[in-house]
């Protein structure tokens, strides 16, 4: 038999992951990735730690999985978009990694709008810009650190960094860098105007060569095959966004499909012949499926929040718990409060937020009589009503699906995917539970080495359904009239943020 490995970097942590032809998985090893916050705002990771990290899971999952090396017919990788990687023209790190709940650049996208820059731009990448992007982050980087700006020598998403530390070859990818405002849509190609309109023109020199997601741009390398355990020569392909790795791992392969990934980002999308060109949504970008766009609303506002919660507020219950009695313990917790008896409601901005750059996460309405159960509800419903503000954006676009494919940790708790179909009112279909990442990167790899004709027999092959959760209608009037409440509080903030911000130093 032949096998398949995916590598997935997310903002936490490090997997991969080596499944069978039919997408099986065989064997995954995960490590957490050491968060640098130096910083408000800030969030970094050492690079050459990262790469250590990367070469750990992929000789970890190799030597558990049993599989031989020889065996292995491709690799590809999934990483979290956005954020910024540089190194320098040797290949050197002359940075941290910047994460994509990354917020230092915040004013960029702020002063370009009232420039009319975002204007010009959007006619090119069709999308709205962000502080977590690369052009943002590139910007702050000339004005901030200009002796850390002249020293790039290429410009990488996460993905394409350790994929470059594996194979020795730099090369960037259609998802990611069109998912970043660094690709002029129209012209499929890097444009020095778009560079200039960010003030970055001498970038434009720095841009990688684009590749496609399943194409083979590289090999294993001898000294990468020390350290990992992997066979030298073993074909690697560029892989792609993790937004695009975990929808085609859904089956996100025709324009009826829509997907939700509820992890650290809220993710929603679907698939259209082209871009969304009435600003009605935030992102556009190209799949990996050629010919193909991806309609996105997403923002680090899912279920990142519980794990914030977990880690200040219930320590002592995760060490005597465990994490499978913890997460049915919570789950617990949130059922025993009807939505109907509570009005305590949370914003989950605790990484992020898709209303405000600078807004926070916060509790509304709490009083002595709340305890953690009420709270723990509040998040899970907060989360959902971030995931129903991006959905119903998508919906004015086009009509409205059977089901929505959910993946992400929430897909795991029955009682949260309850909630997603309760206030959305349709029907979610759980994708089957491994990491939808680095299966998604590995359906890459089988189609680079000749494995799978397409992304949609890969699909067909490897993609299943564990159950469908139908909404109860009685339902569906509880959780709107609860959102309208989280809309009115998110509405009632603005413009009150900034004023909320520490001062700087």
């Amino acid at each position: 038999m032949k096998y398949l490995m995916g590598i997935d970097n997310g903002g936490t942590f490090s997997k991969a992951a080596i499944f069978d032809t039919d997408g099986n998985q065989i064997a995954v090893a995960s490590l957490p990735t050491r968060l640098l916050t130096p910083k408000p705002g800030y969030t970094e990771r050492d690079m050459e730690e990262l790469w250590q990290t990367n070469v750990q899971v992929m000789k970890a999952a190799l030597e558990k999985s049993g599989v031989l090396p020889s065996d292995i017919a491709g690799i590809s990788f999934s990483g979290h978009g956005k954020g910024l990687y540089v190194v320098d023209g040797q290949g050197k790190p002359i940075y941290n990694g910047i994460l994509s709940t990354d917020t230092r650049a915040w004013e960029y996208p702020e002063r370009w709008k009232r420039e009319g820059v975002l204007d010009r731009v959007f006619e090119k990448t069709c999308q709205t810009v962000l502080a977590c992007q690369p052009v943002s982050l590139l910007a702050w980087m000339k004005d901030h650190v200009p002796e850390v700006y002249g020293k790039i020598g290429a410009v990488f998403s996460v993905k394409d960094y350790v994929r470059y530390r594996l194979t020795g070859e730099m090369n960037g990818e259609y998802t990611d860098f069109s998912g970043g405002n660094l690709v002029n849509m129209n012209t499929k190609t890097y444009d020095r105007e778009l560079m200039e309109c960010f003030g970055i023109g001498e970038i434009y020199e720095k841009l990688p060569p684009l590749k496609a997601a399943a194409e083979v741009c590289g090999y294993v390398t001898e000294e990468s095959s020390r350290l990992t355990g992997l066979a030298a020569g073993t074909p690697v392909t560029a892989g792609m966004f993790d937004v695009d790795a975990c929808g085609i791992a859904s089956g996100l392969v025709e324009e009826k499909d829509l997907c939700m990934i509820a992890g650290t980002w809220s993710i929603n999308e679907f698939l259209a012949r082209g871009p969304i060109l009435d600003g009605s949504v935030s992102l556009n970008s190209m799949f990996c499926i050629p010919g193909y766009y991806l309609i996105e609303e997403s923002s680090p506002t899912s279920a990142g929040n519980l794990e914030w919660f977990i880690r200040t507020q219930m320590p002592m219950e995760r060490e005597a718990w465990g994490k499978s009695g913890l997460y049915d313990r919570i789950n617990q917790m949130v059922s025993d409060v009807r939505p109907e008896d509570d009005s305590l409601i949370f914003l989950p901005f605790i990484n992020g937020s898709n209303e405000d750059p600078q807004a926070k996460g916060m509790f509304v309405g709490l009083t002595g009589y709340h305890d953690r159960s009420h709270m723990l509800r509040a998040i899970y419903e907060g989360v959902v009503y971030s995931h129903m503000t991006h959905v119903k954006r998508l919906l004015q676009n086009r009509e409205r699906p059977e089901s929505i494919r959910l993946s992400g940790g929430a897909a795991n708790s029955q009682v949260w995917v309850q909630i997603f179909a309760d206030a959305l009112q349709i029907p979610i279909d759980v994708v089957e539970g491994k990491e939808l990442g680095a299966q998604g990167a590995a359906m890459a790899a089988g189609i680079g080495a000749g494995i799978y004709a397409d992304y949609q027999e890969a699909a067909a092959r490897t993609v299943r359904i564990t159950k469908t959760i139908a909404p109860r209608p009685e339902a569906g009037a509880v959780y709107e009239k609860k959102y309208q409440a989280y809309r009115l509080v998110n509405d009632a903030m603005a413009g009150v943020w900034a004023k909320l911000q520490p001062a700087e130093g």
